[in-house]
């Protein structure tokens, strides 16, 4: 089985995106969940170019890693200086790593135009660069930048560059698709050309999205002969992103027959693409193929009655091998065979006749007829569902929610006040809080209300908050009104939960949301909750 060597520069090019932004110690930790996934190369970043970088290279070498090499990133050196004199060349040397990564123009618009440079110098400084690098490292990558817009517009002069950096020591030719716009049958017929023309040398592939190619053509390329691919986690990168290694990893290992970082660790594959968000401070991308939350999701009634026949009808390999879940999800799409699913998942193997299956499927459909949408708040829907069985059991009772909104000078944020009067265990409970905003008052108050009787709501907090404005829906002959769909994350710290309100009033959506989300806190922690099981 031919292995490919996967070389990760999330902390370089992935930095690059508008969004992202690592401290040293995050780098340190996504080297570290990227070396327990089995990656066998981690660019730390260019030490020559900022503190950060330069940072962590000291810090990483504190650190034993089992499976991936650290590779610093330059370019090639100044026109007007010898190797020896560069800065840059010798901020690579002093970071200690044994395997570099060095980039160099291979477009001869690029080599005259932006480096101002000729030709016949361009090459020199490859040649000379990576000749000058050689003794200090294990392993040498040479970064043919705008590889693939070289090659089309200059051929000849694109295949110098690279004889170049072959003979002066680089164990492998990267062909960089910079600008992201190449097609992948262009890709493959290139790289096998540079393979024909440059005999016994290895090459690797760049790849950005720019065209949403990028995973195509690092296949084609492999295809084509590469033995290294370049790419980001979760494809984080500079404008559109660079090649996805949360795709381009189980295709080469599922569907293509080459080995990367083996199936052992293919499982792995959700928790390091999921770690690694959570470290960039992003969302995670519900669709994203193979590791999304969406990707064995399933909604259509007679989907899920076919998966739950045989998954392969609906998904194209089993959702474990990657570390993903199967999902099924509920709207007034749904037919039993959801119900029955969701069942199975707490607890209760119903049959498609029970009374309780087409009460559910009945609720379902009637409330996202206003505008709720189960399939994004799971938490309300478990909650509707034990209700649904028998649970009765109410933790709290309302009696009373007040919330004022002021602004009392032009210049300032308005005051936002909320009090709320609650029961529980036959005491009524009256509470009073302010907030940023009516929202935040209205759940400190609440909360506030709730804690005395219940001390675990103490490690809720909010982690995140939408409203989304619903199409106008006649609600009477008086008019036309809009309801709004507002859906509440919340964690106690081990475990998170989405639950949601409806209503034309922002304060009640909001209201049925943090209710149901402290319900849901109080029920998973009940030891007497479930109901007798059919």
């Amino acid at each position: 089985m031919t292995k490919i060597k996967i070389y990760d520069t999330t902390l370089r090019d992935g930095t690059q995106s508008e969004e992202i932004n690592l401290s040293v110690q995050d780098k340190i930790r996504i080297t570290r969940k990227l070396d327990d996934l089995g990656i066998h190369y981690v660019e730390g970043g260019w030490p020559g170019s900022n503190a950060t970088d330069k940072e962590f290279f000291q810090e990483i070498s504190n650190y034993e890693l089992k499976n991936c090499k650290i590779s610093a990133f330059g370019s090639t050196h100044m026109n007007r200086m010898k190797p020896e004199e560069d800065p840059n060349l010798a901020a690579l040397i002093k970071s200690g790593a044994k395997v570099m990564s060095i980039f160099g123009k291979t477009w001869d618009f690029h080599a005259t135009s932006a480096l101002g440079v000729t030709l016949e110098r361009n090459i020199e400084l490859i040649s000379n660069s990576i000749a000058y690098l050689r003794p200090h490292v294990d392993e040498l990558f040479f970064d043919a930048e705008h590889f693939f817009d070289g090659f089309k517009a200059n051929p000849e002069f694109t295949l110098s560059c690279l004889k170049a950096a072959h003979e002066a020591g680089a164990d492998v030719l990267i062909l960089c698709d910079t600008n992201g716009g190449s097609m992948p049958d262009y890709v493959a017929e290139a790289c096998k050309t540079v393979l024909e023309k440059i005999p016994g040398c290895n090459i690797g592939i760049h790849a950005h999205n720019d065209c949403e190619l990028a995973v195509a053509n690092s296949l084609a390329a492999v295809k084509a002969g590469a033995v290294q691919i370049q790419g980001t986690m979760n494809g984080y990168g500079e404008r559109c992103g660079n090649a996805n290694l949360c795709s381009i990893i189980p295709n080469l290992e599922l569907k293509l027959g080459y080995e990367t970082i083996g199936k052992q660790n293919l499982g792995n594959l959700k928790i390091a693409s999921t770690y690694i968000t959570e470290i960039a401070n992003l969302r995670p991308f519900l669709r994203q193929p193979f590791v999304g939350a969406a990707a064995f999701a399933h909604k259509g009634g007679v989907h899920v009655s076919a998966v739950l026949k045989d998954s392969k009808s609906y998904e194209h390999i089993d959702p474990l091998l990657v570390g993903n879940n199967r999902r099924v999800l509920l709207s007034d799409l749904s037919g039993k065979s959801n119900i029955l699913y969701k069942a199975k998942q707490y607890g209760y193997d119903l049959d498609k006749n029970d009374p309780a299956v087409q009460t559910i499927l009945a609720e379902i459909k009637e409330r996202e007829s206003i505008g709720f949408e189960y399939s994004a708040a799971e938490a309300s829907f478990e909650l509707l569902f034990f209700k649904a069985m028998g649970w009765s059991k109410r933790y709290f009772e309302f009696i009373n929610f007040f919330v004022v909104d002021a602004k009392r000078k032009e210049d300032k944020e308005p005051f936002s006040e909320a009090t709320v009067i609650v029961k529980v265990h036959g005491q009524e409970n009256h509470t009073a809080a302010s907030g940023d905003g009516p929202v935040n008052a209205l759940d400190t108050a609440l909360r506030k209300a709730l804690e005395p009787f219940y001390p675990a709501l103490k490690s809720v907090r909010l982690q995140d908050f939408k409203v989304r404005v619903l199409s106008g829906a006649v609600r009477q002959a008086n008019g036309t009104s809009s309801n709004v769909r507002l859906l509440i994350e919340s964690t106690d710290g081990k475990n998170q939960w989405t639950t949601m309100g409806v209503s034309n009033n922002i304060i009640e959506a909001s209201w049925q949301a943090l209710v149901d989300s402290i319900n849901y806190k109080l029920f998973k922690d009940d030891p007497q909750k479930w109901p007798t099981s059919r």
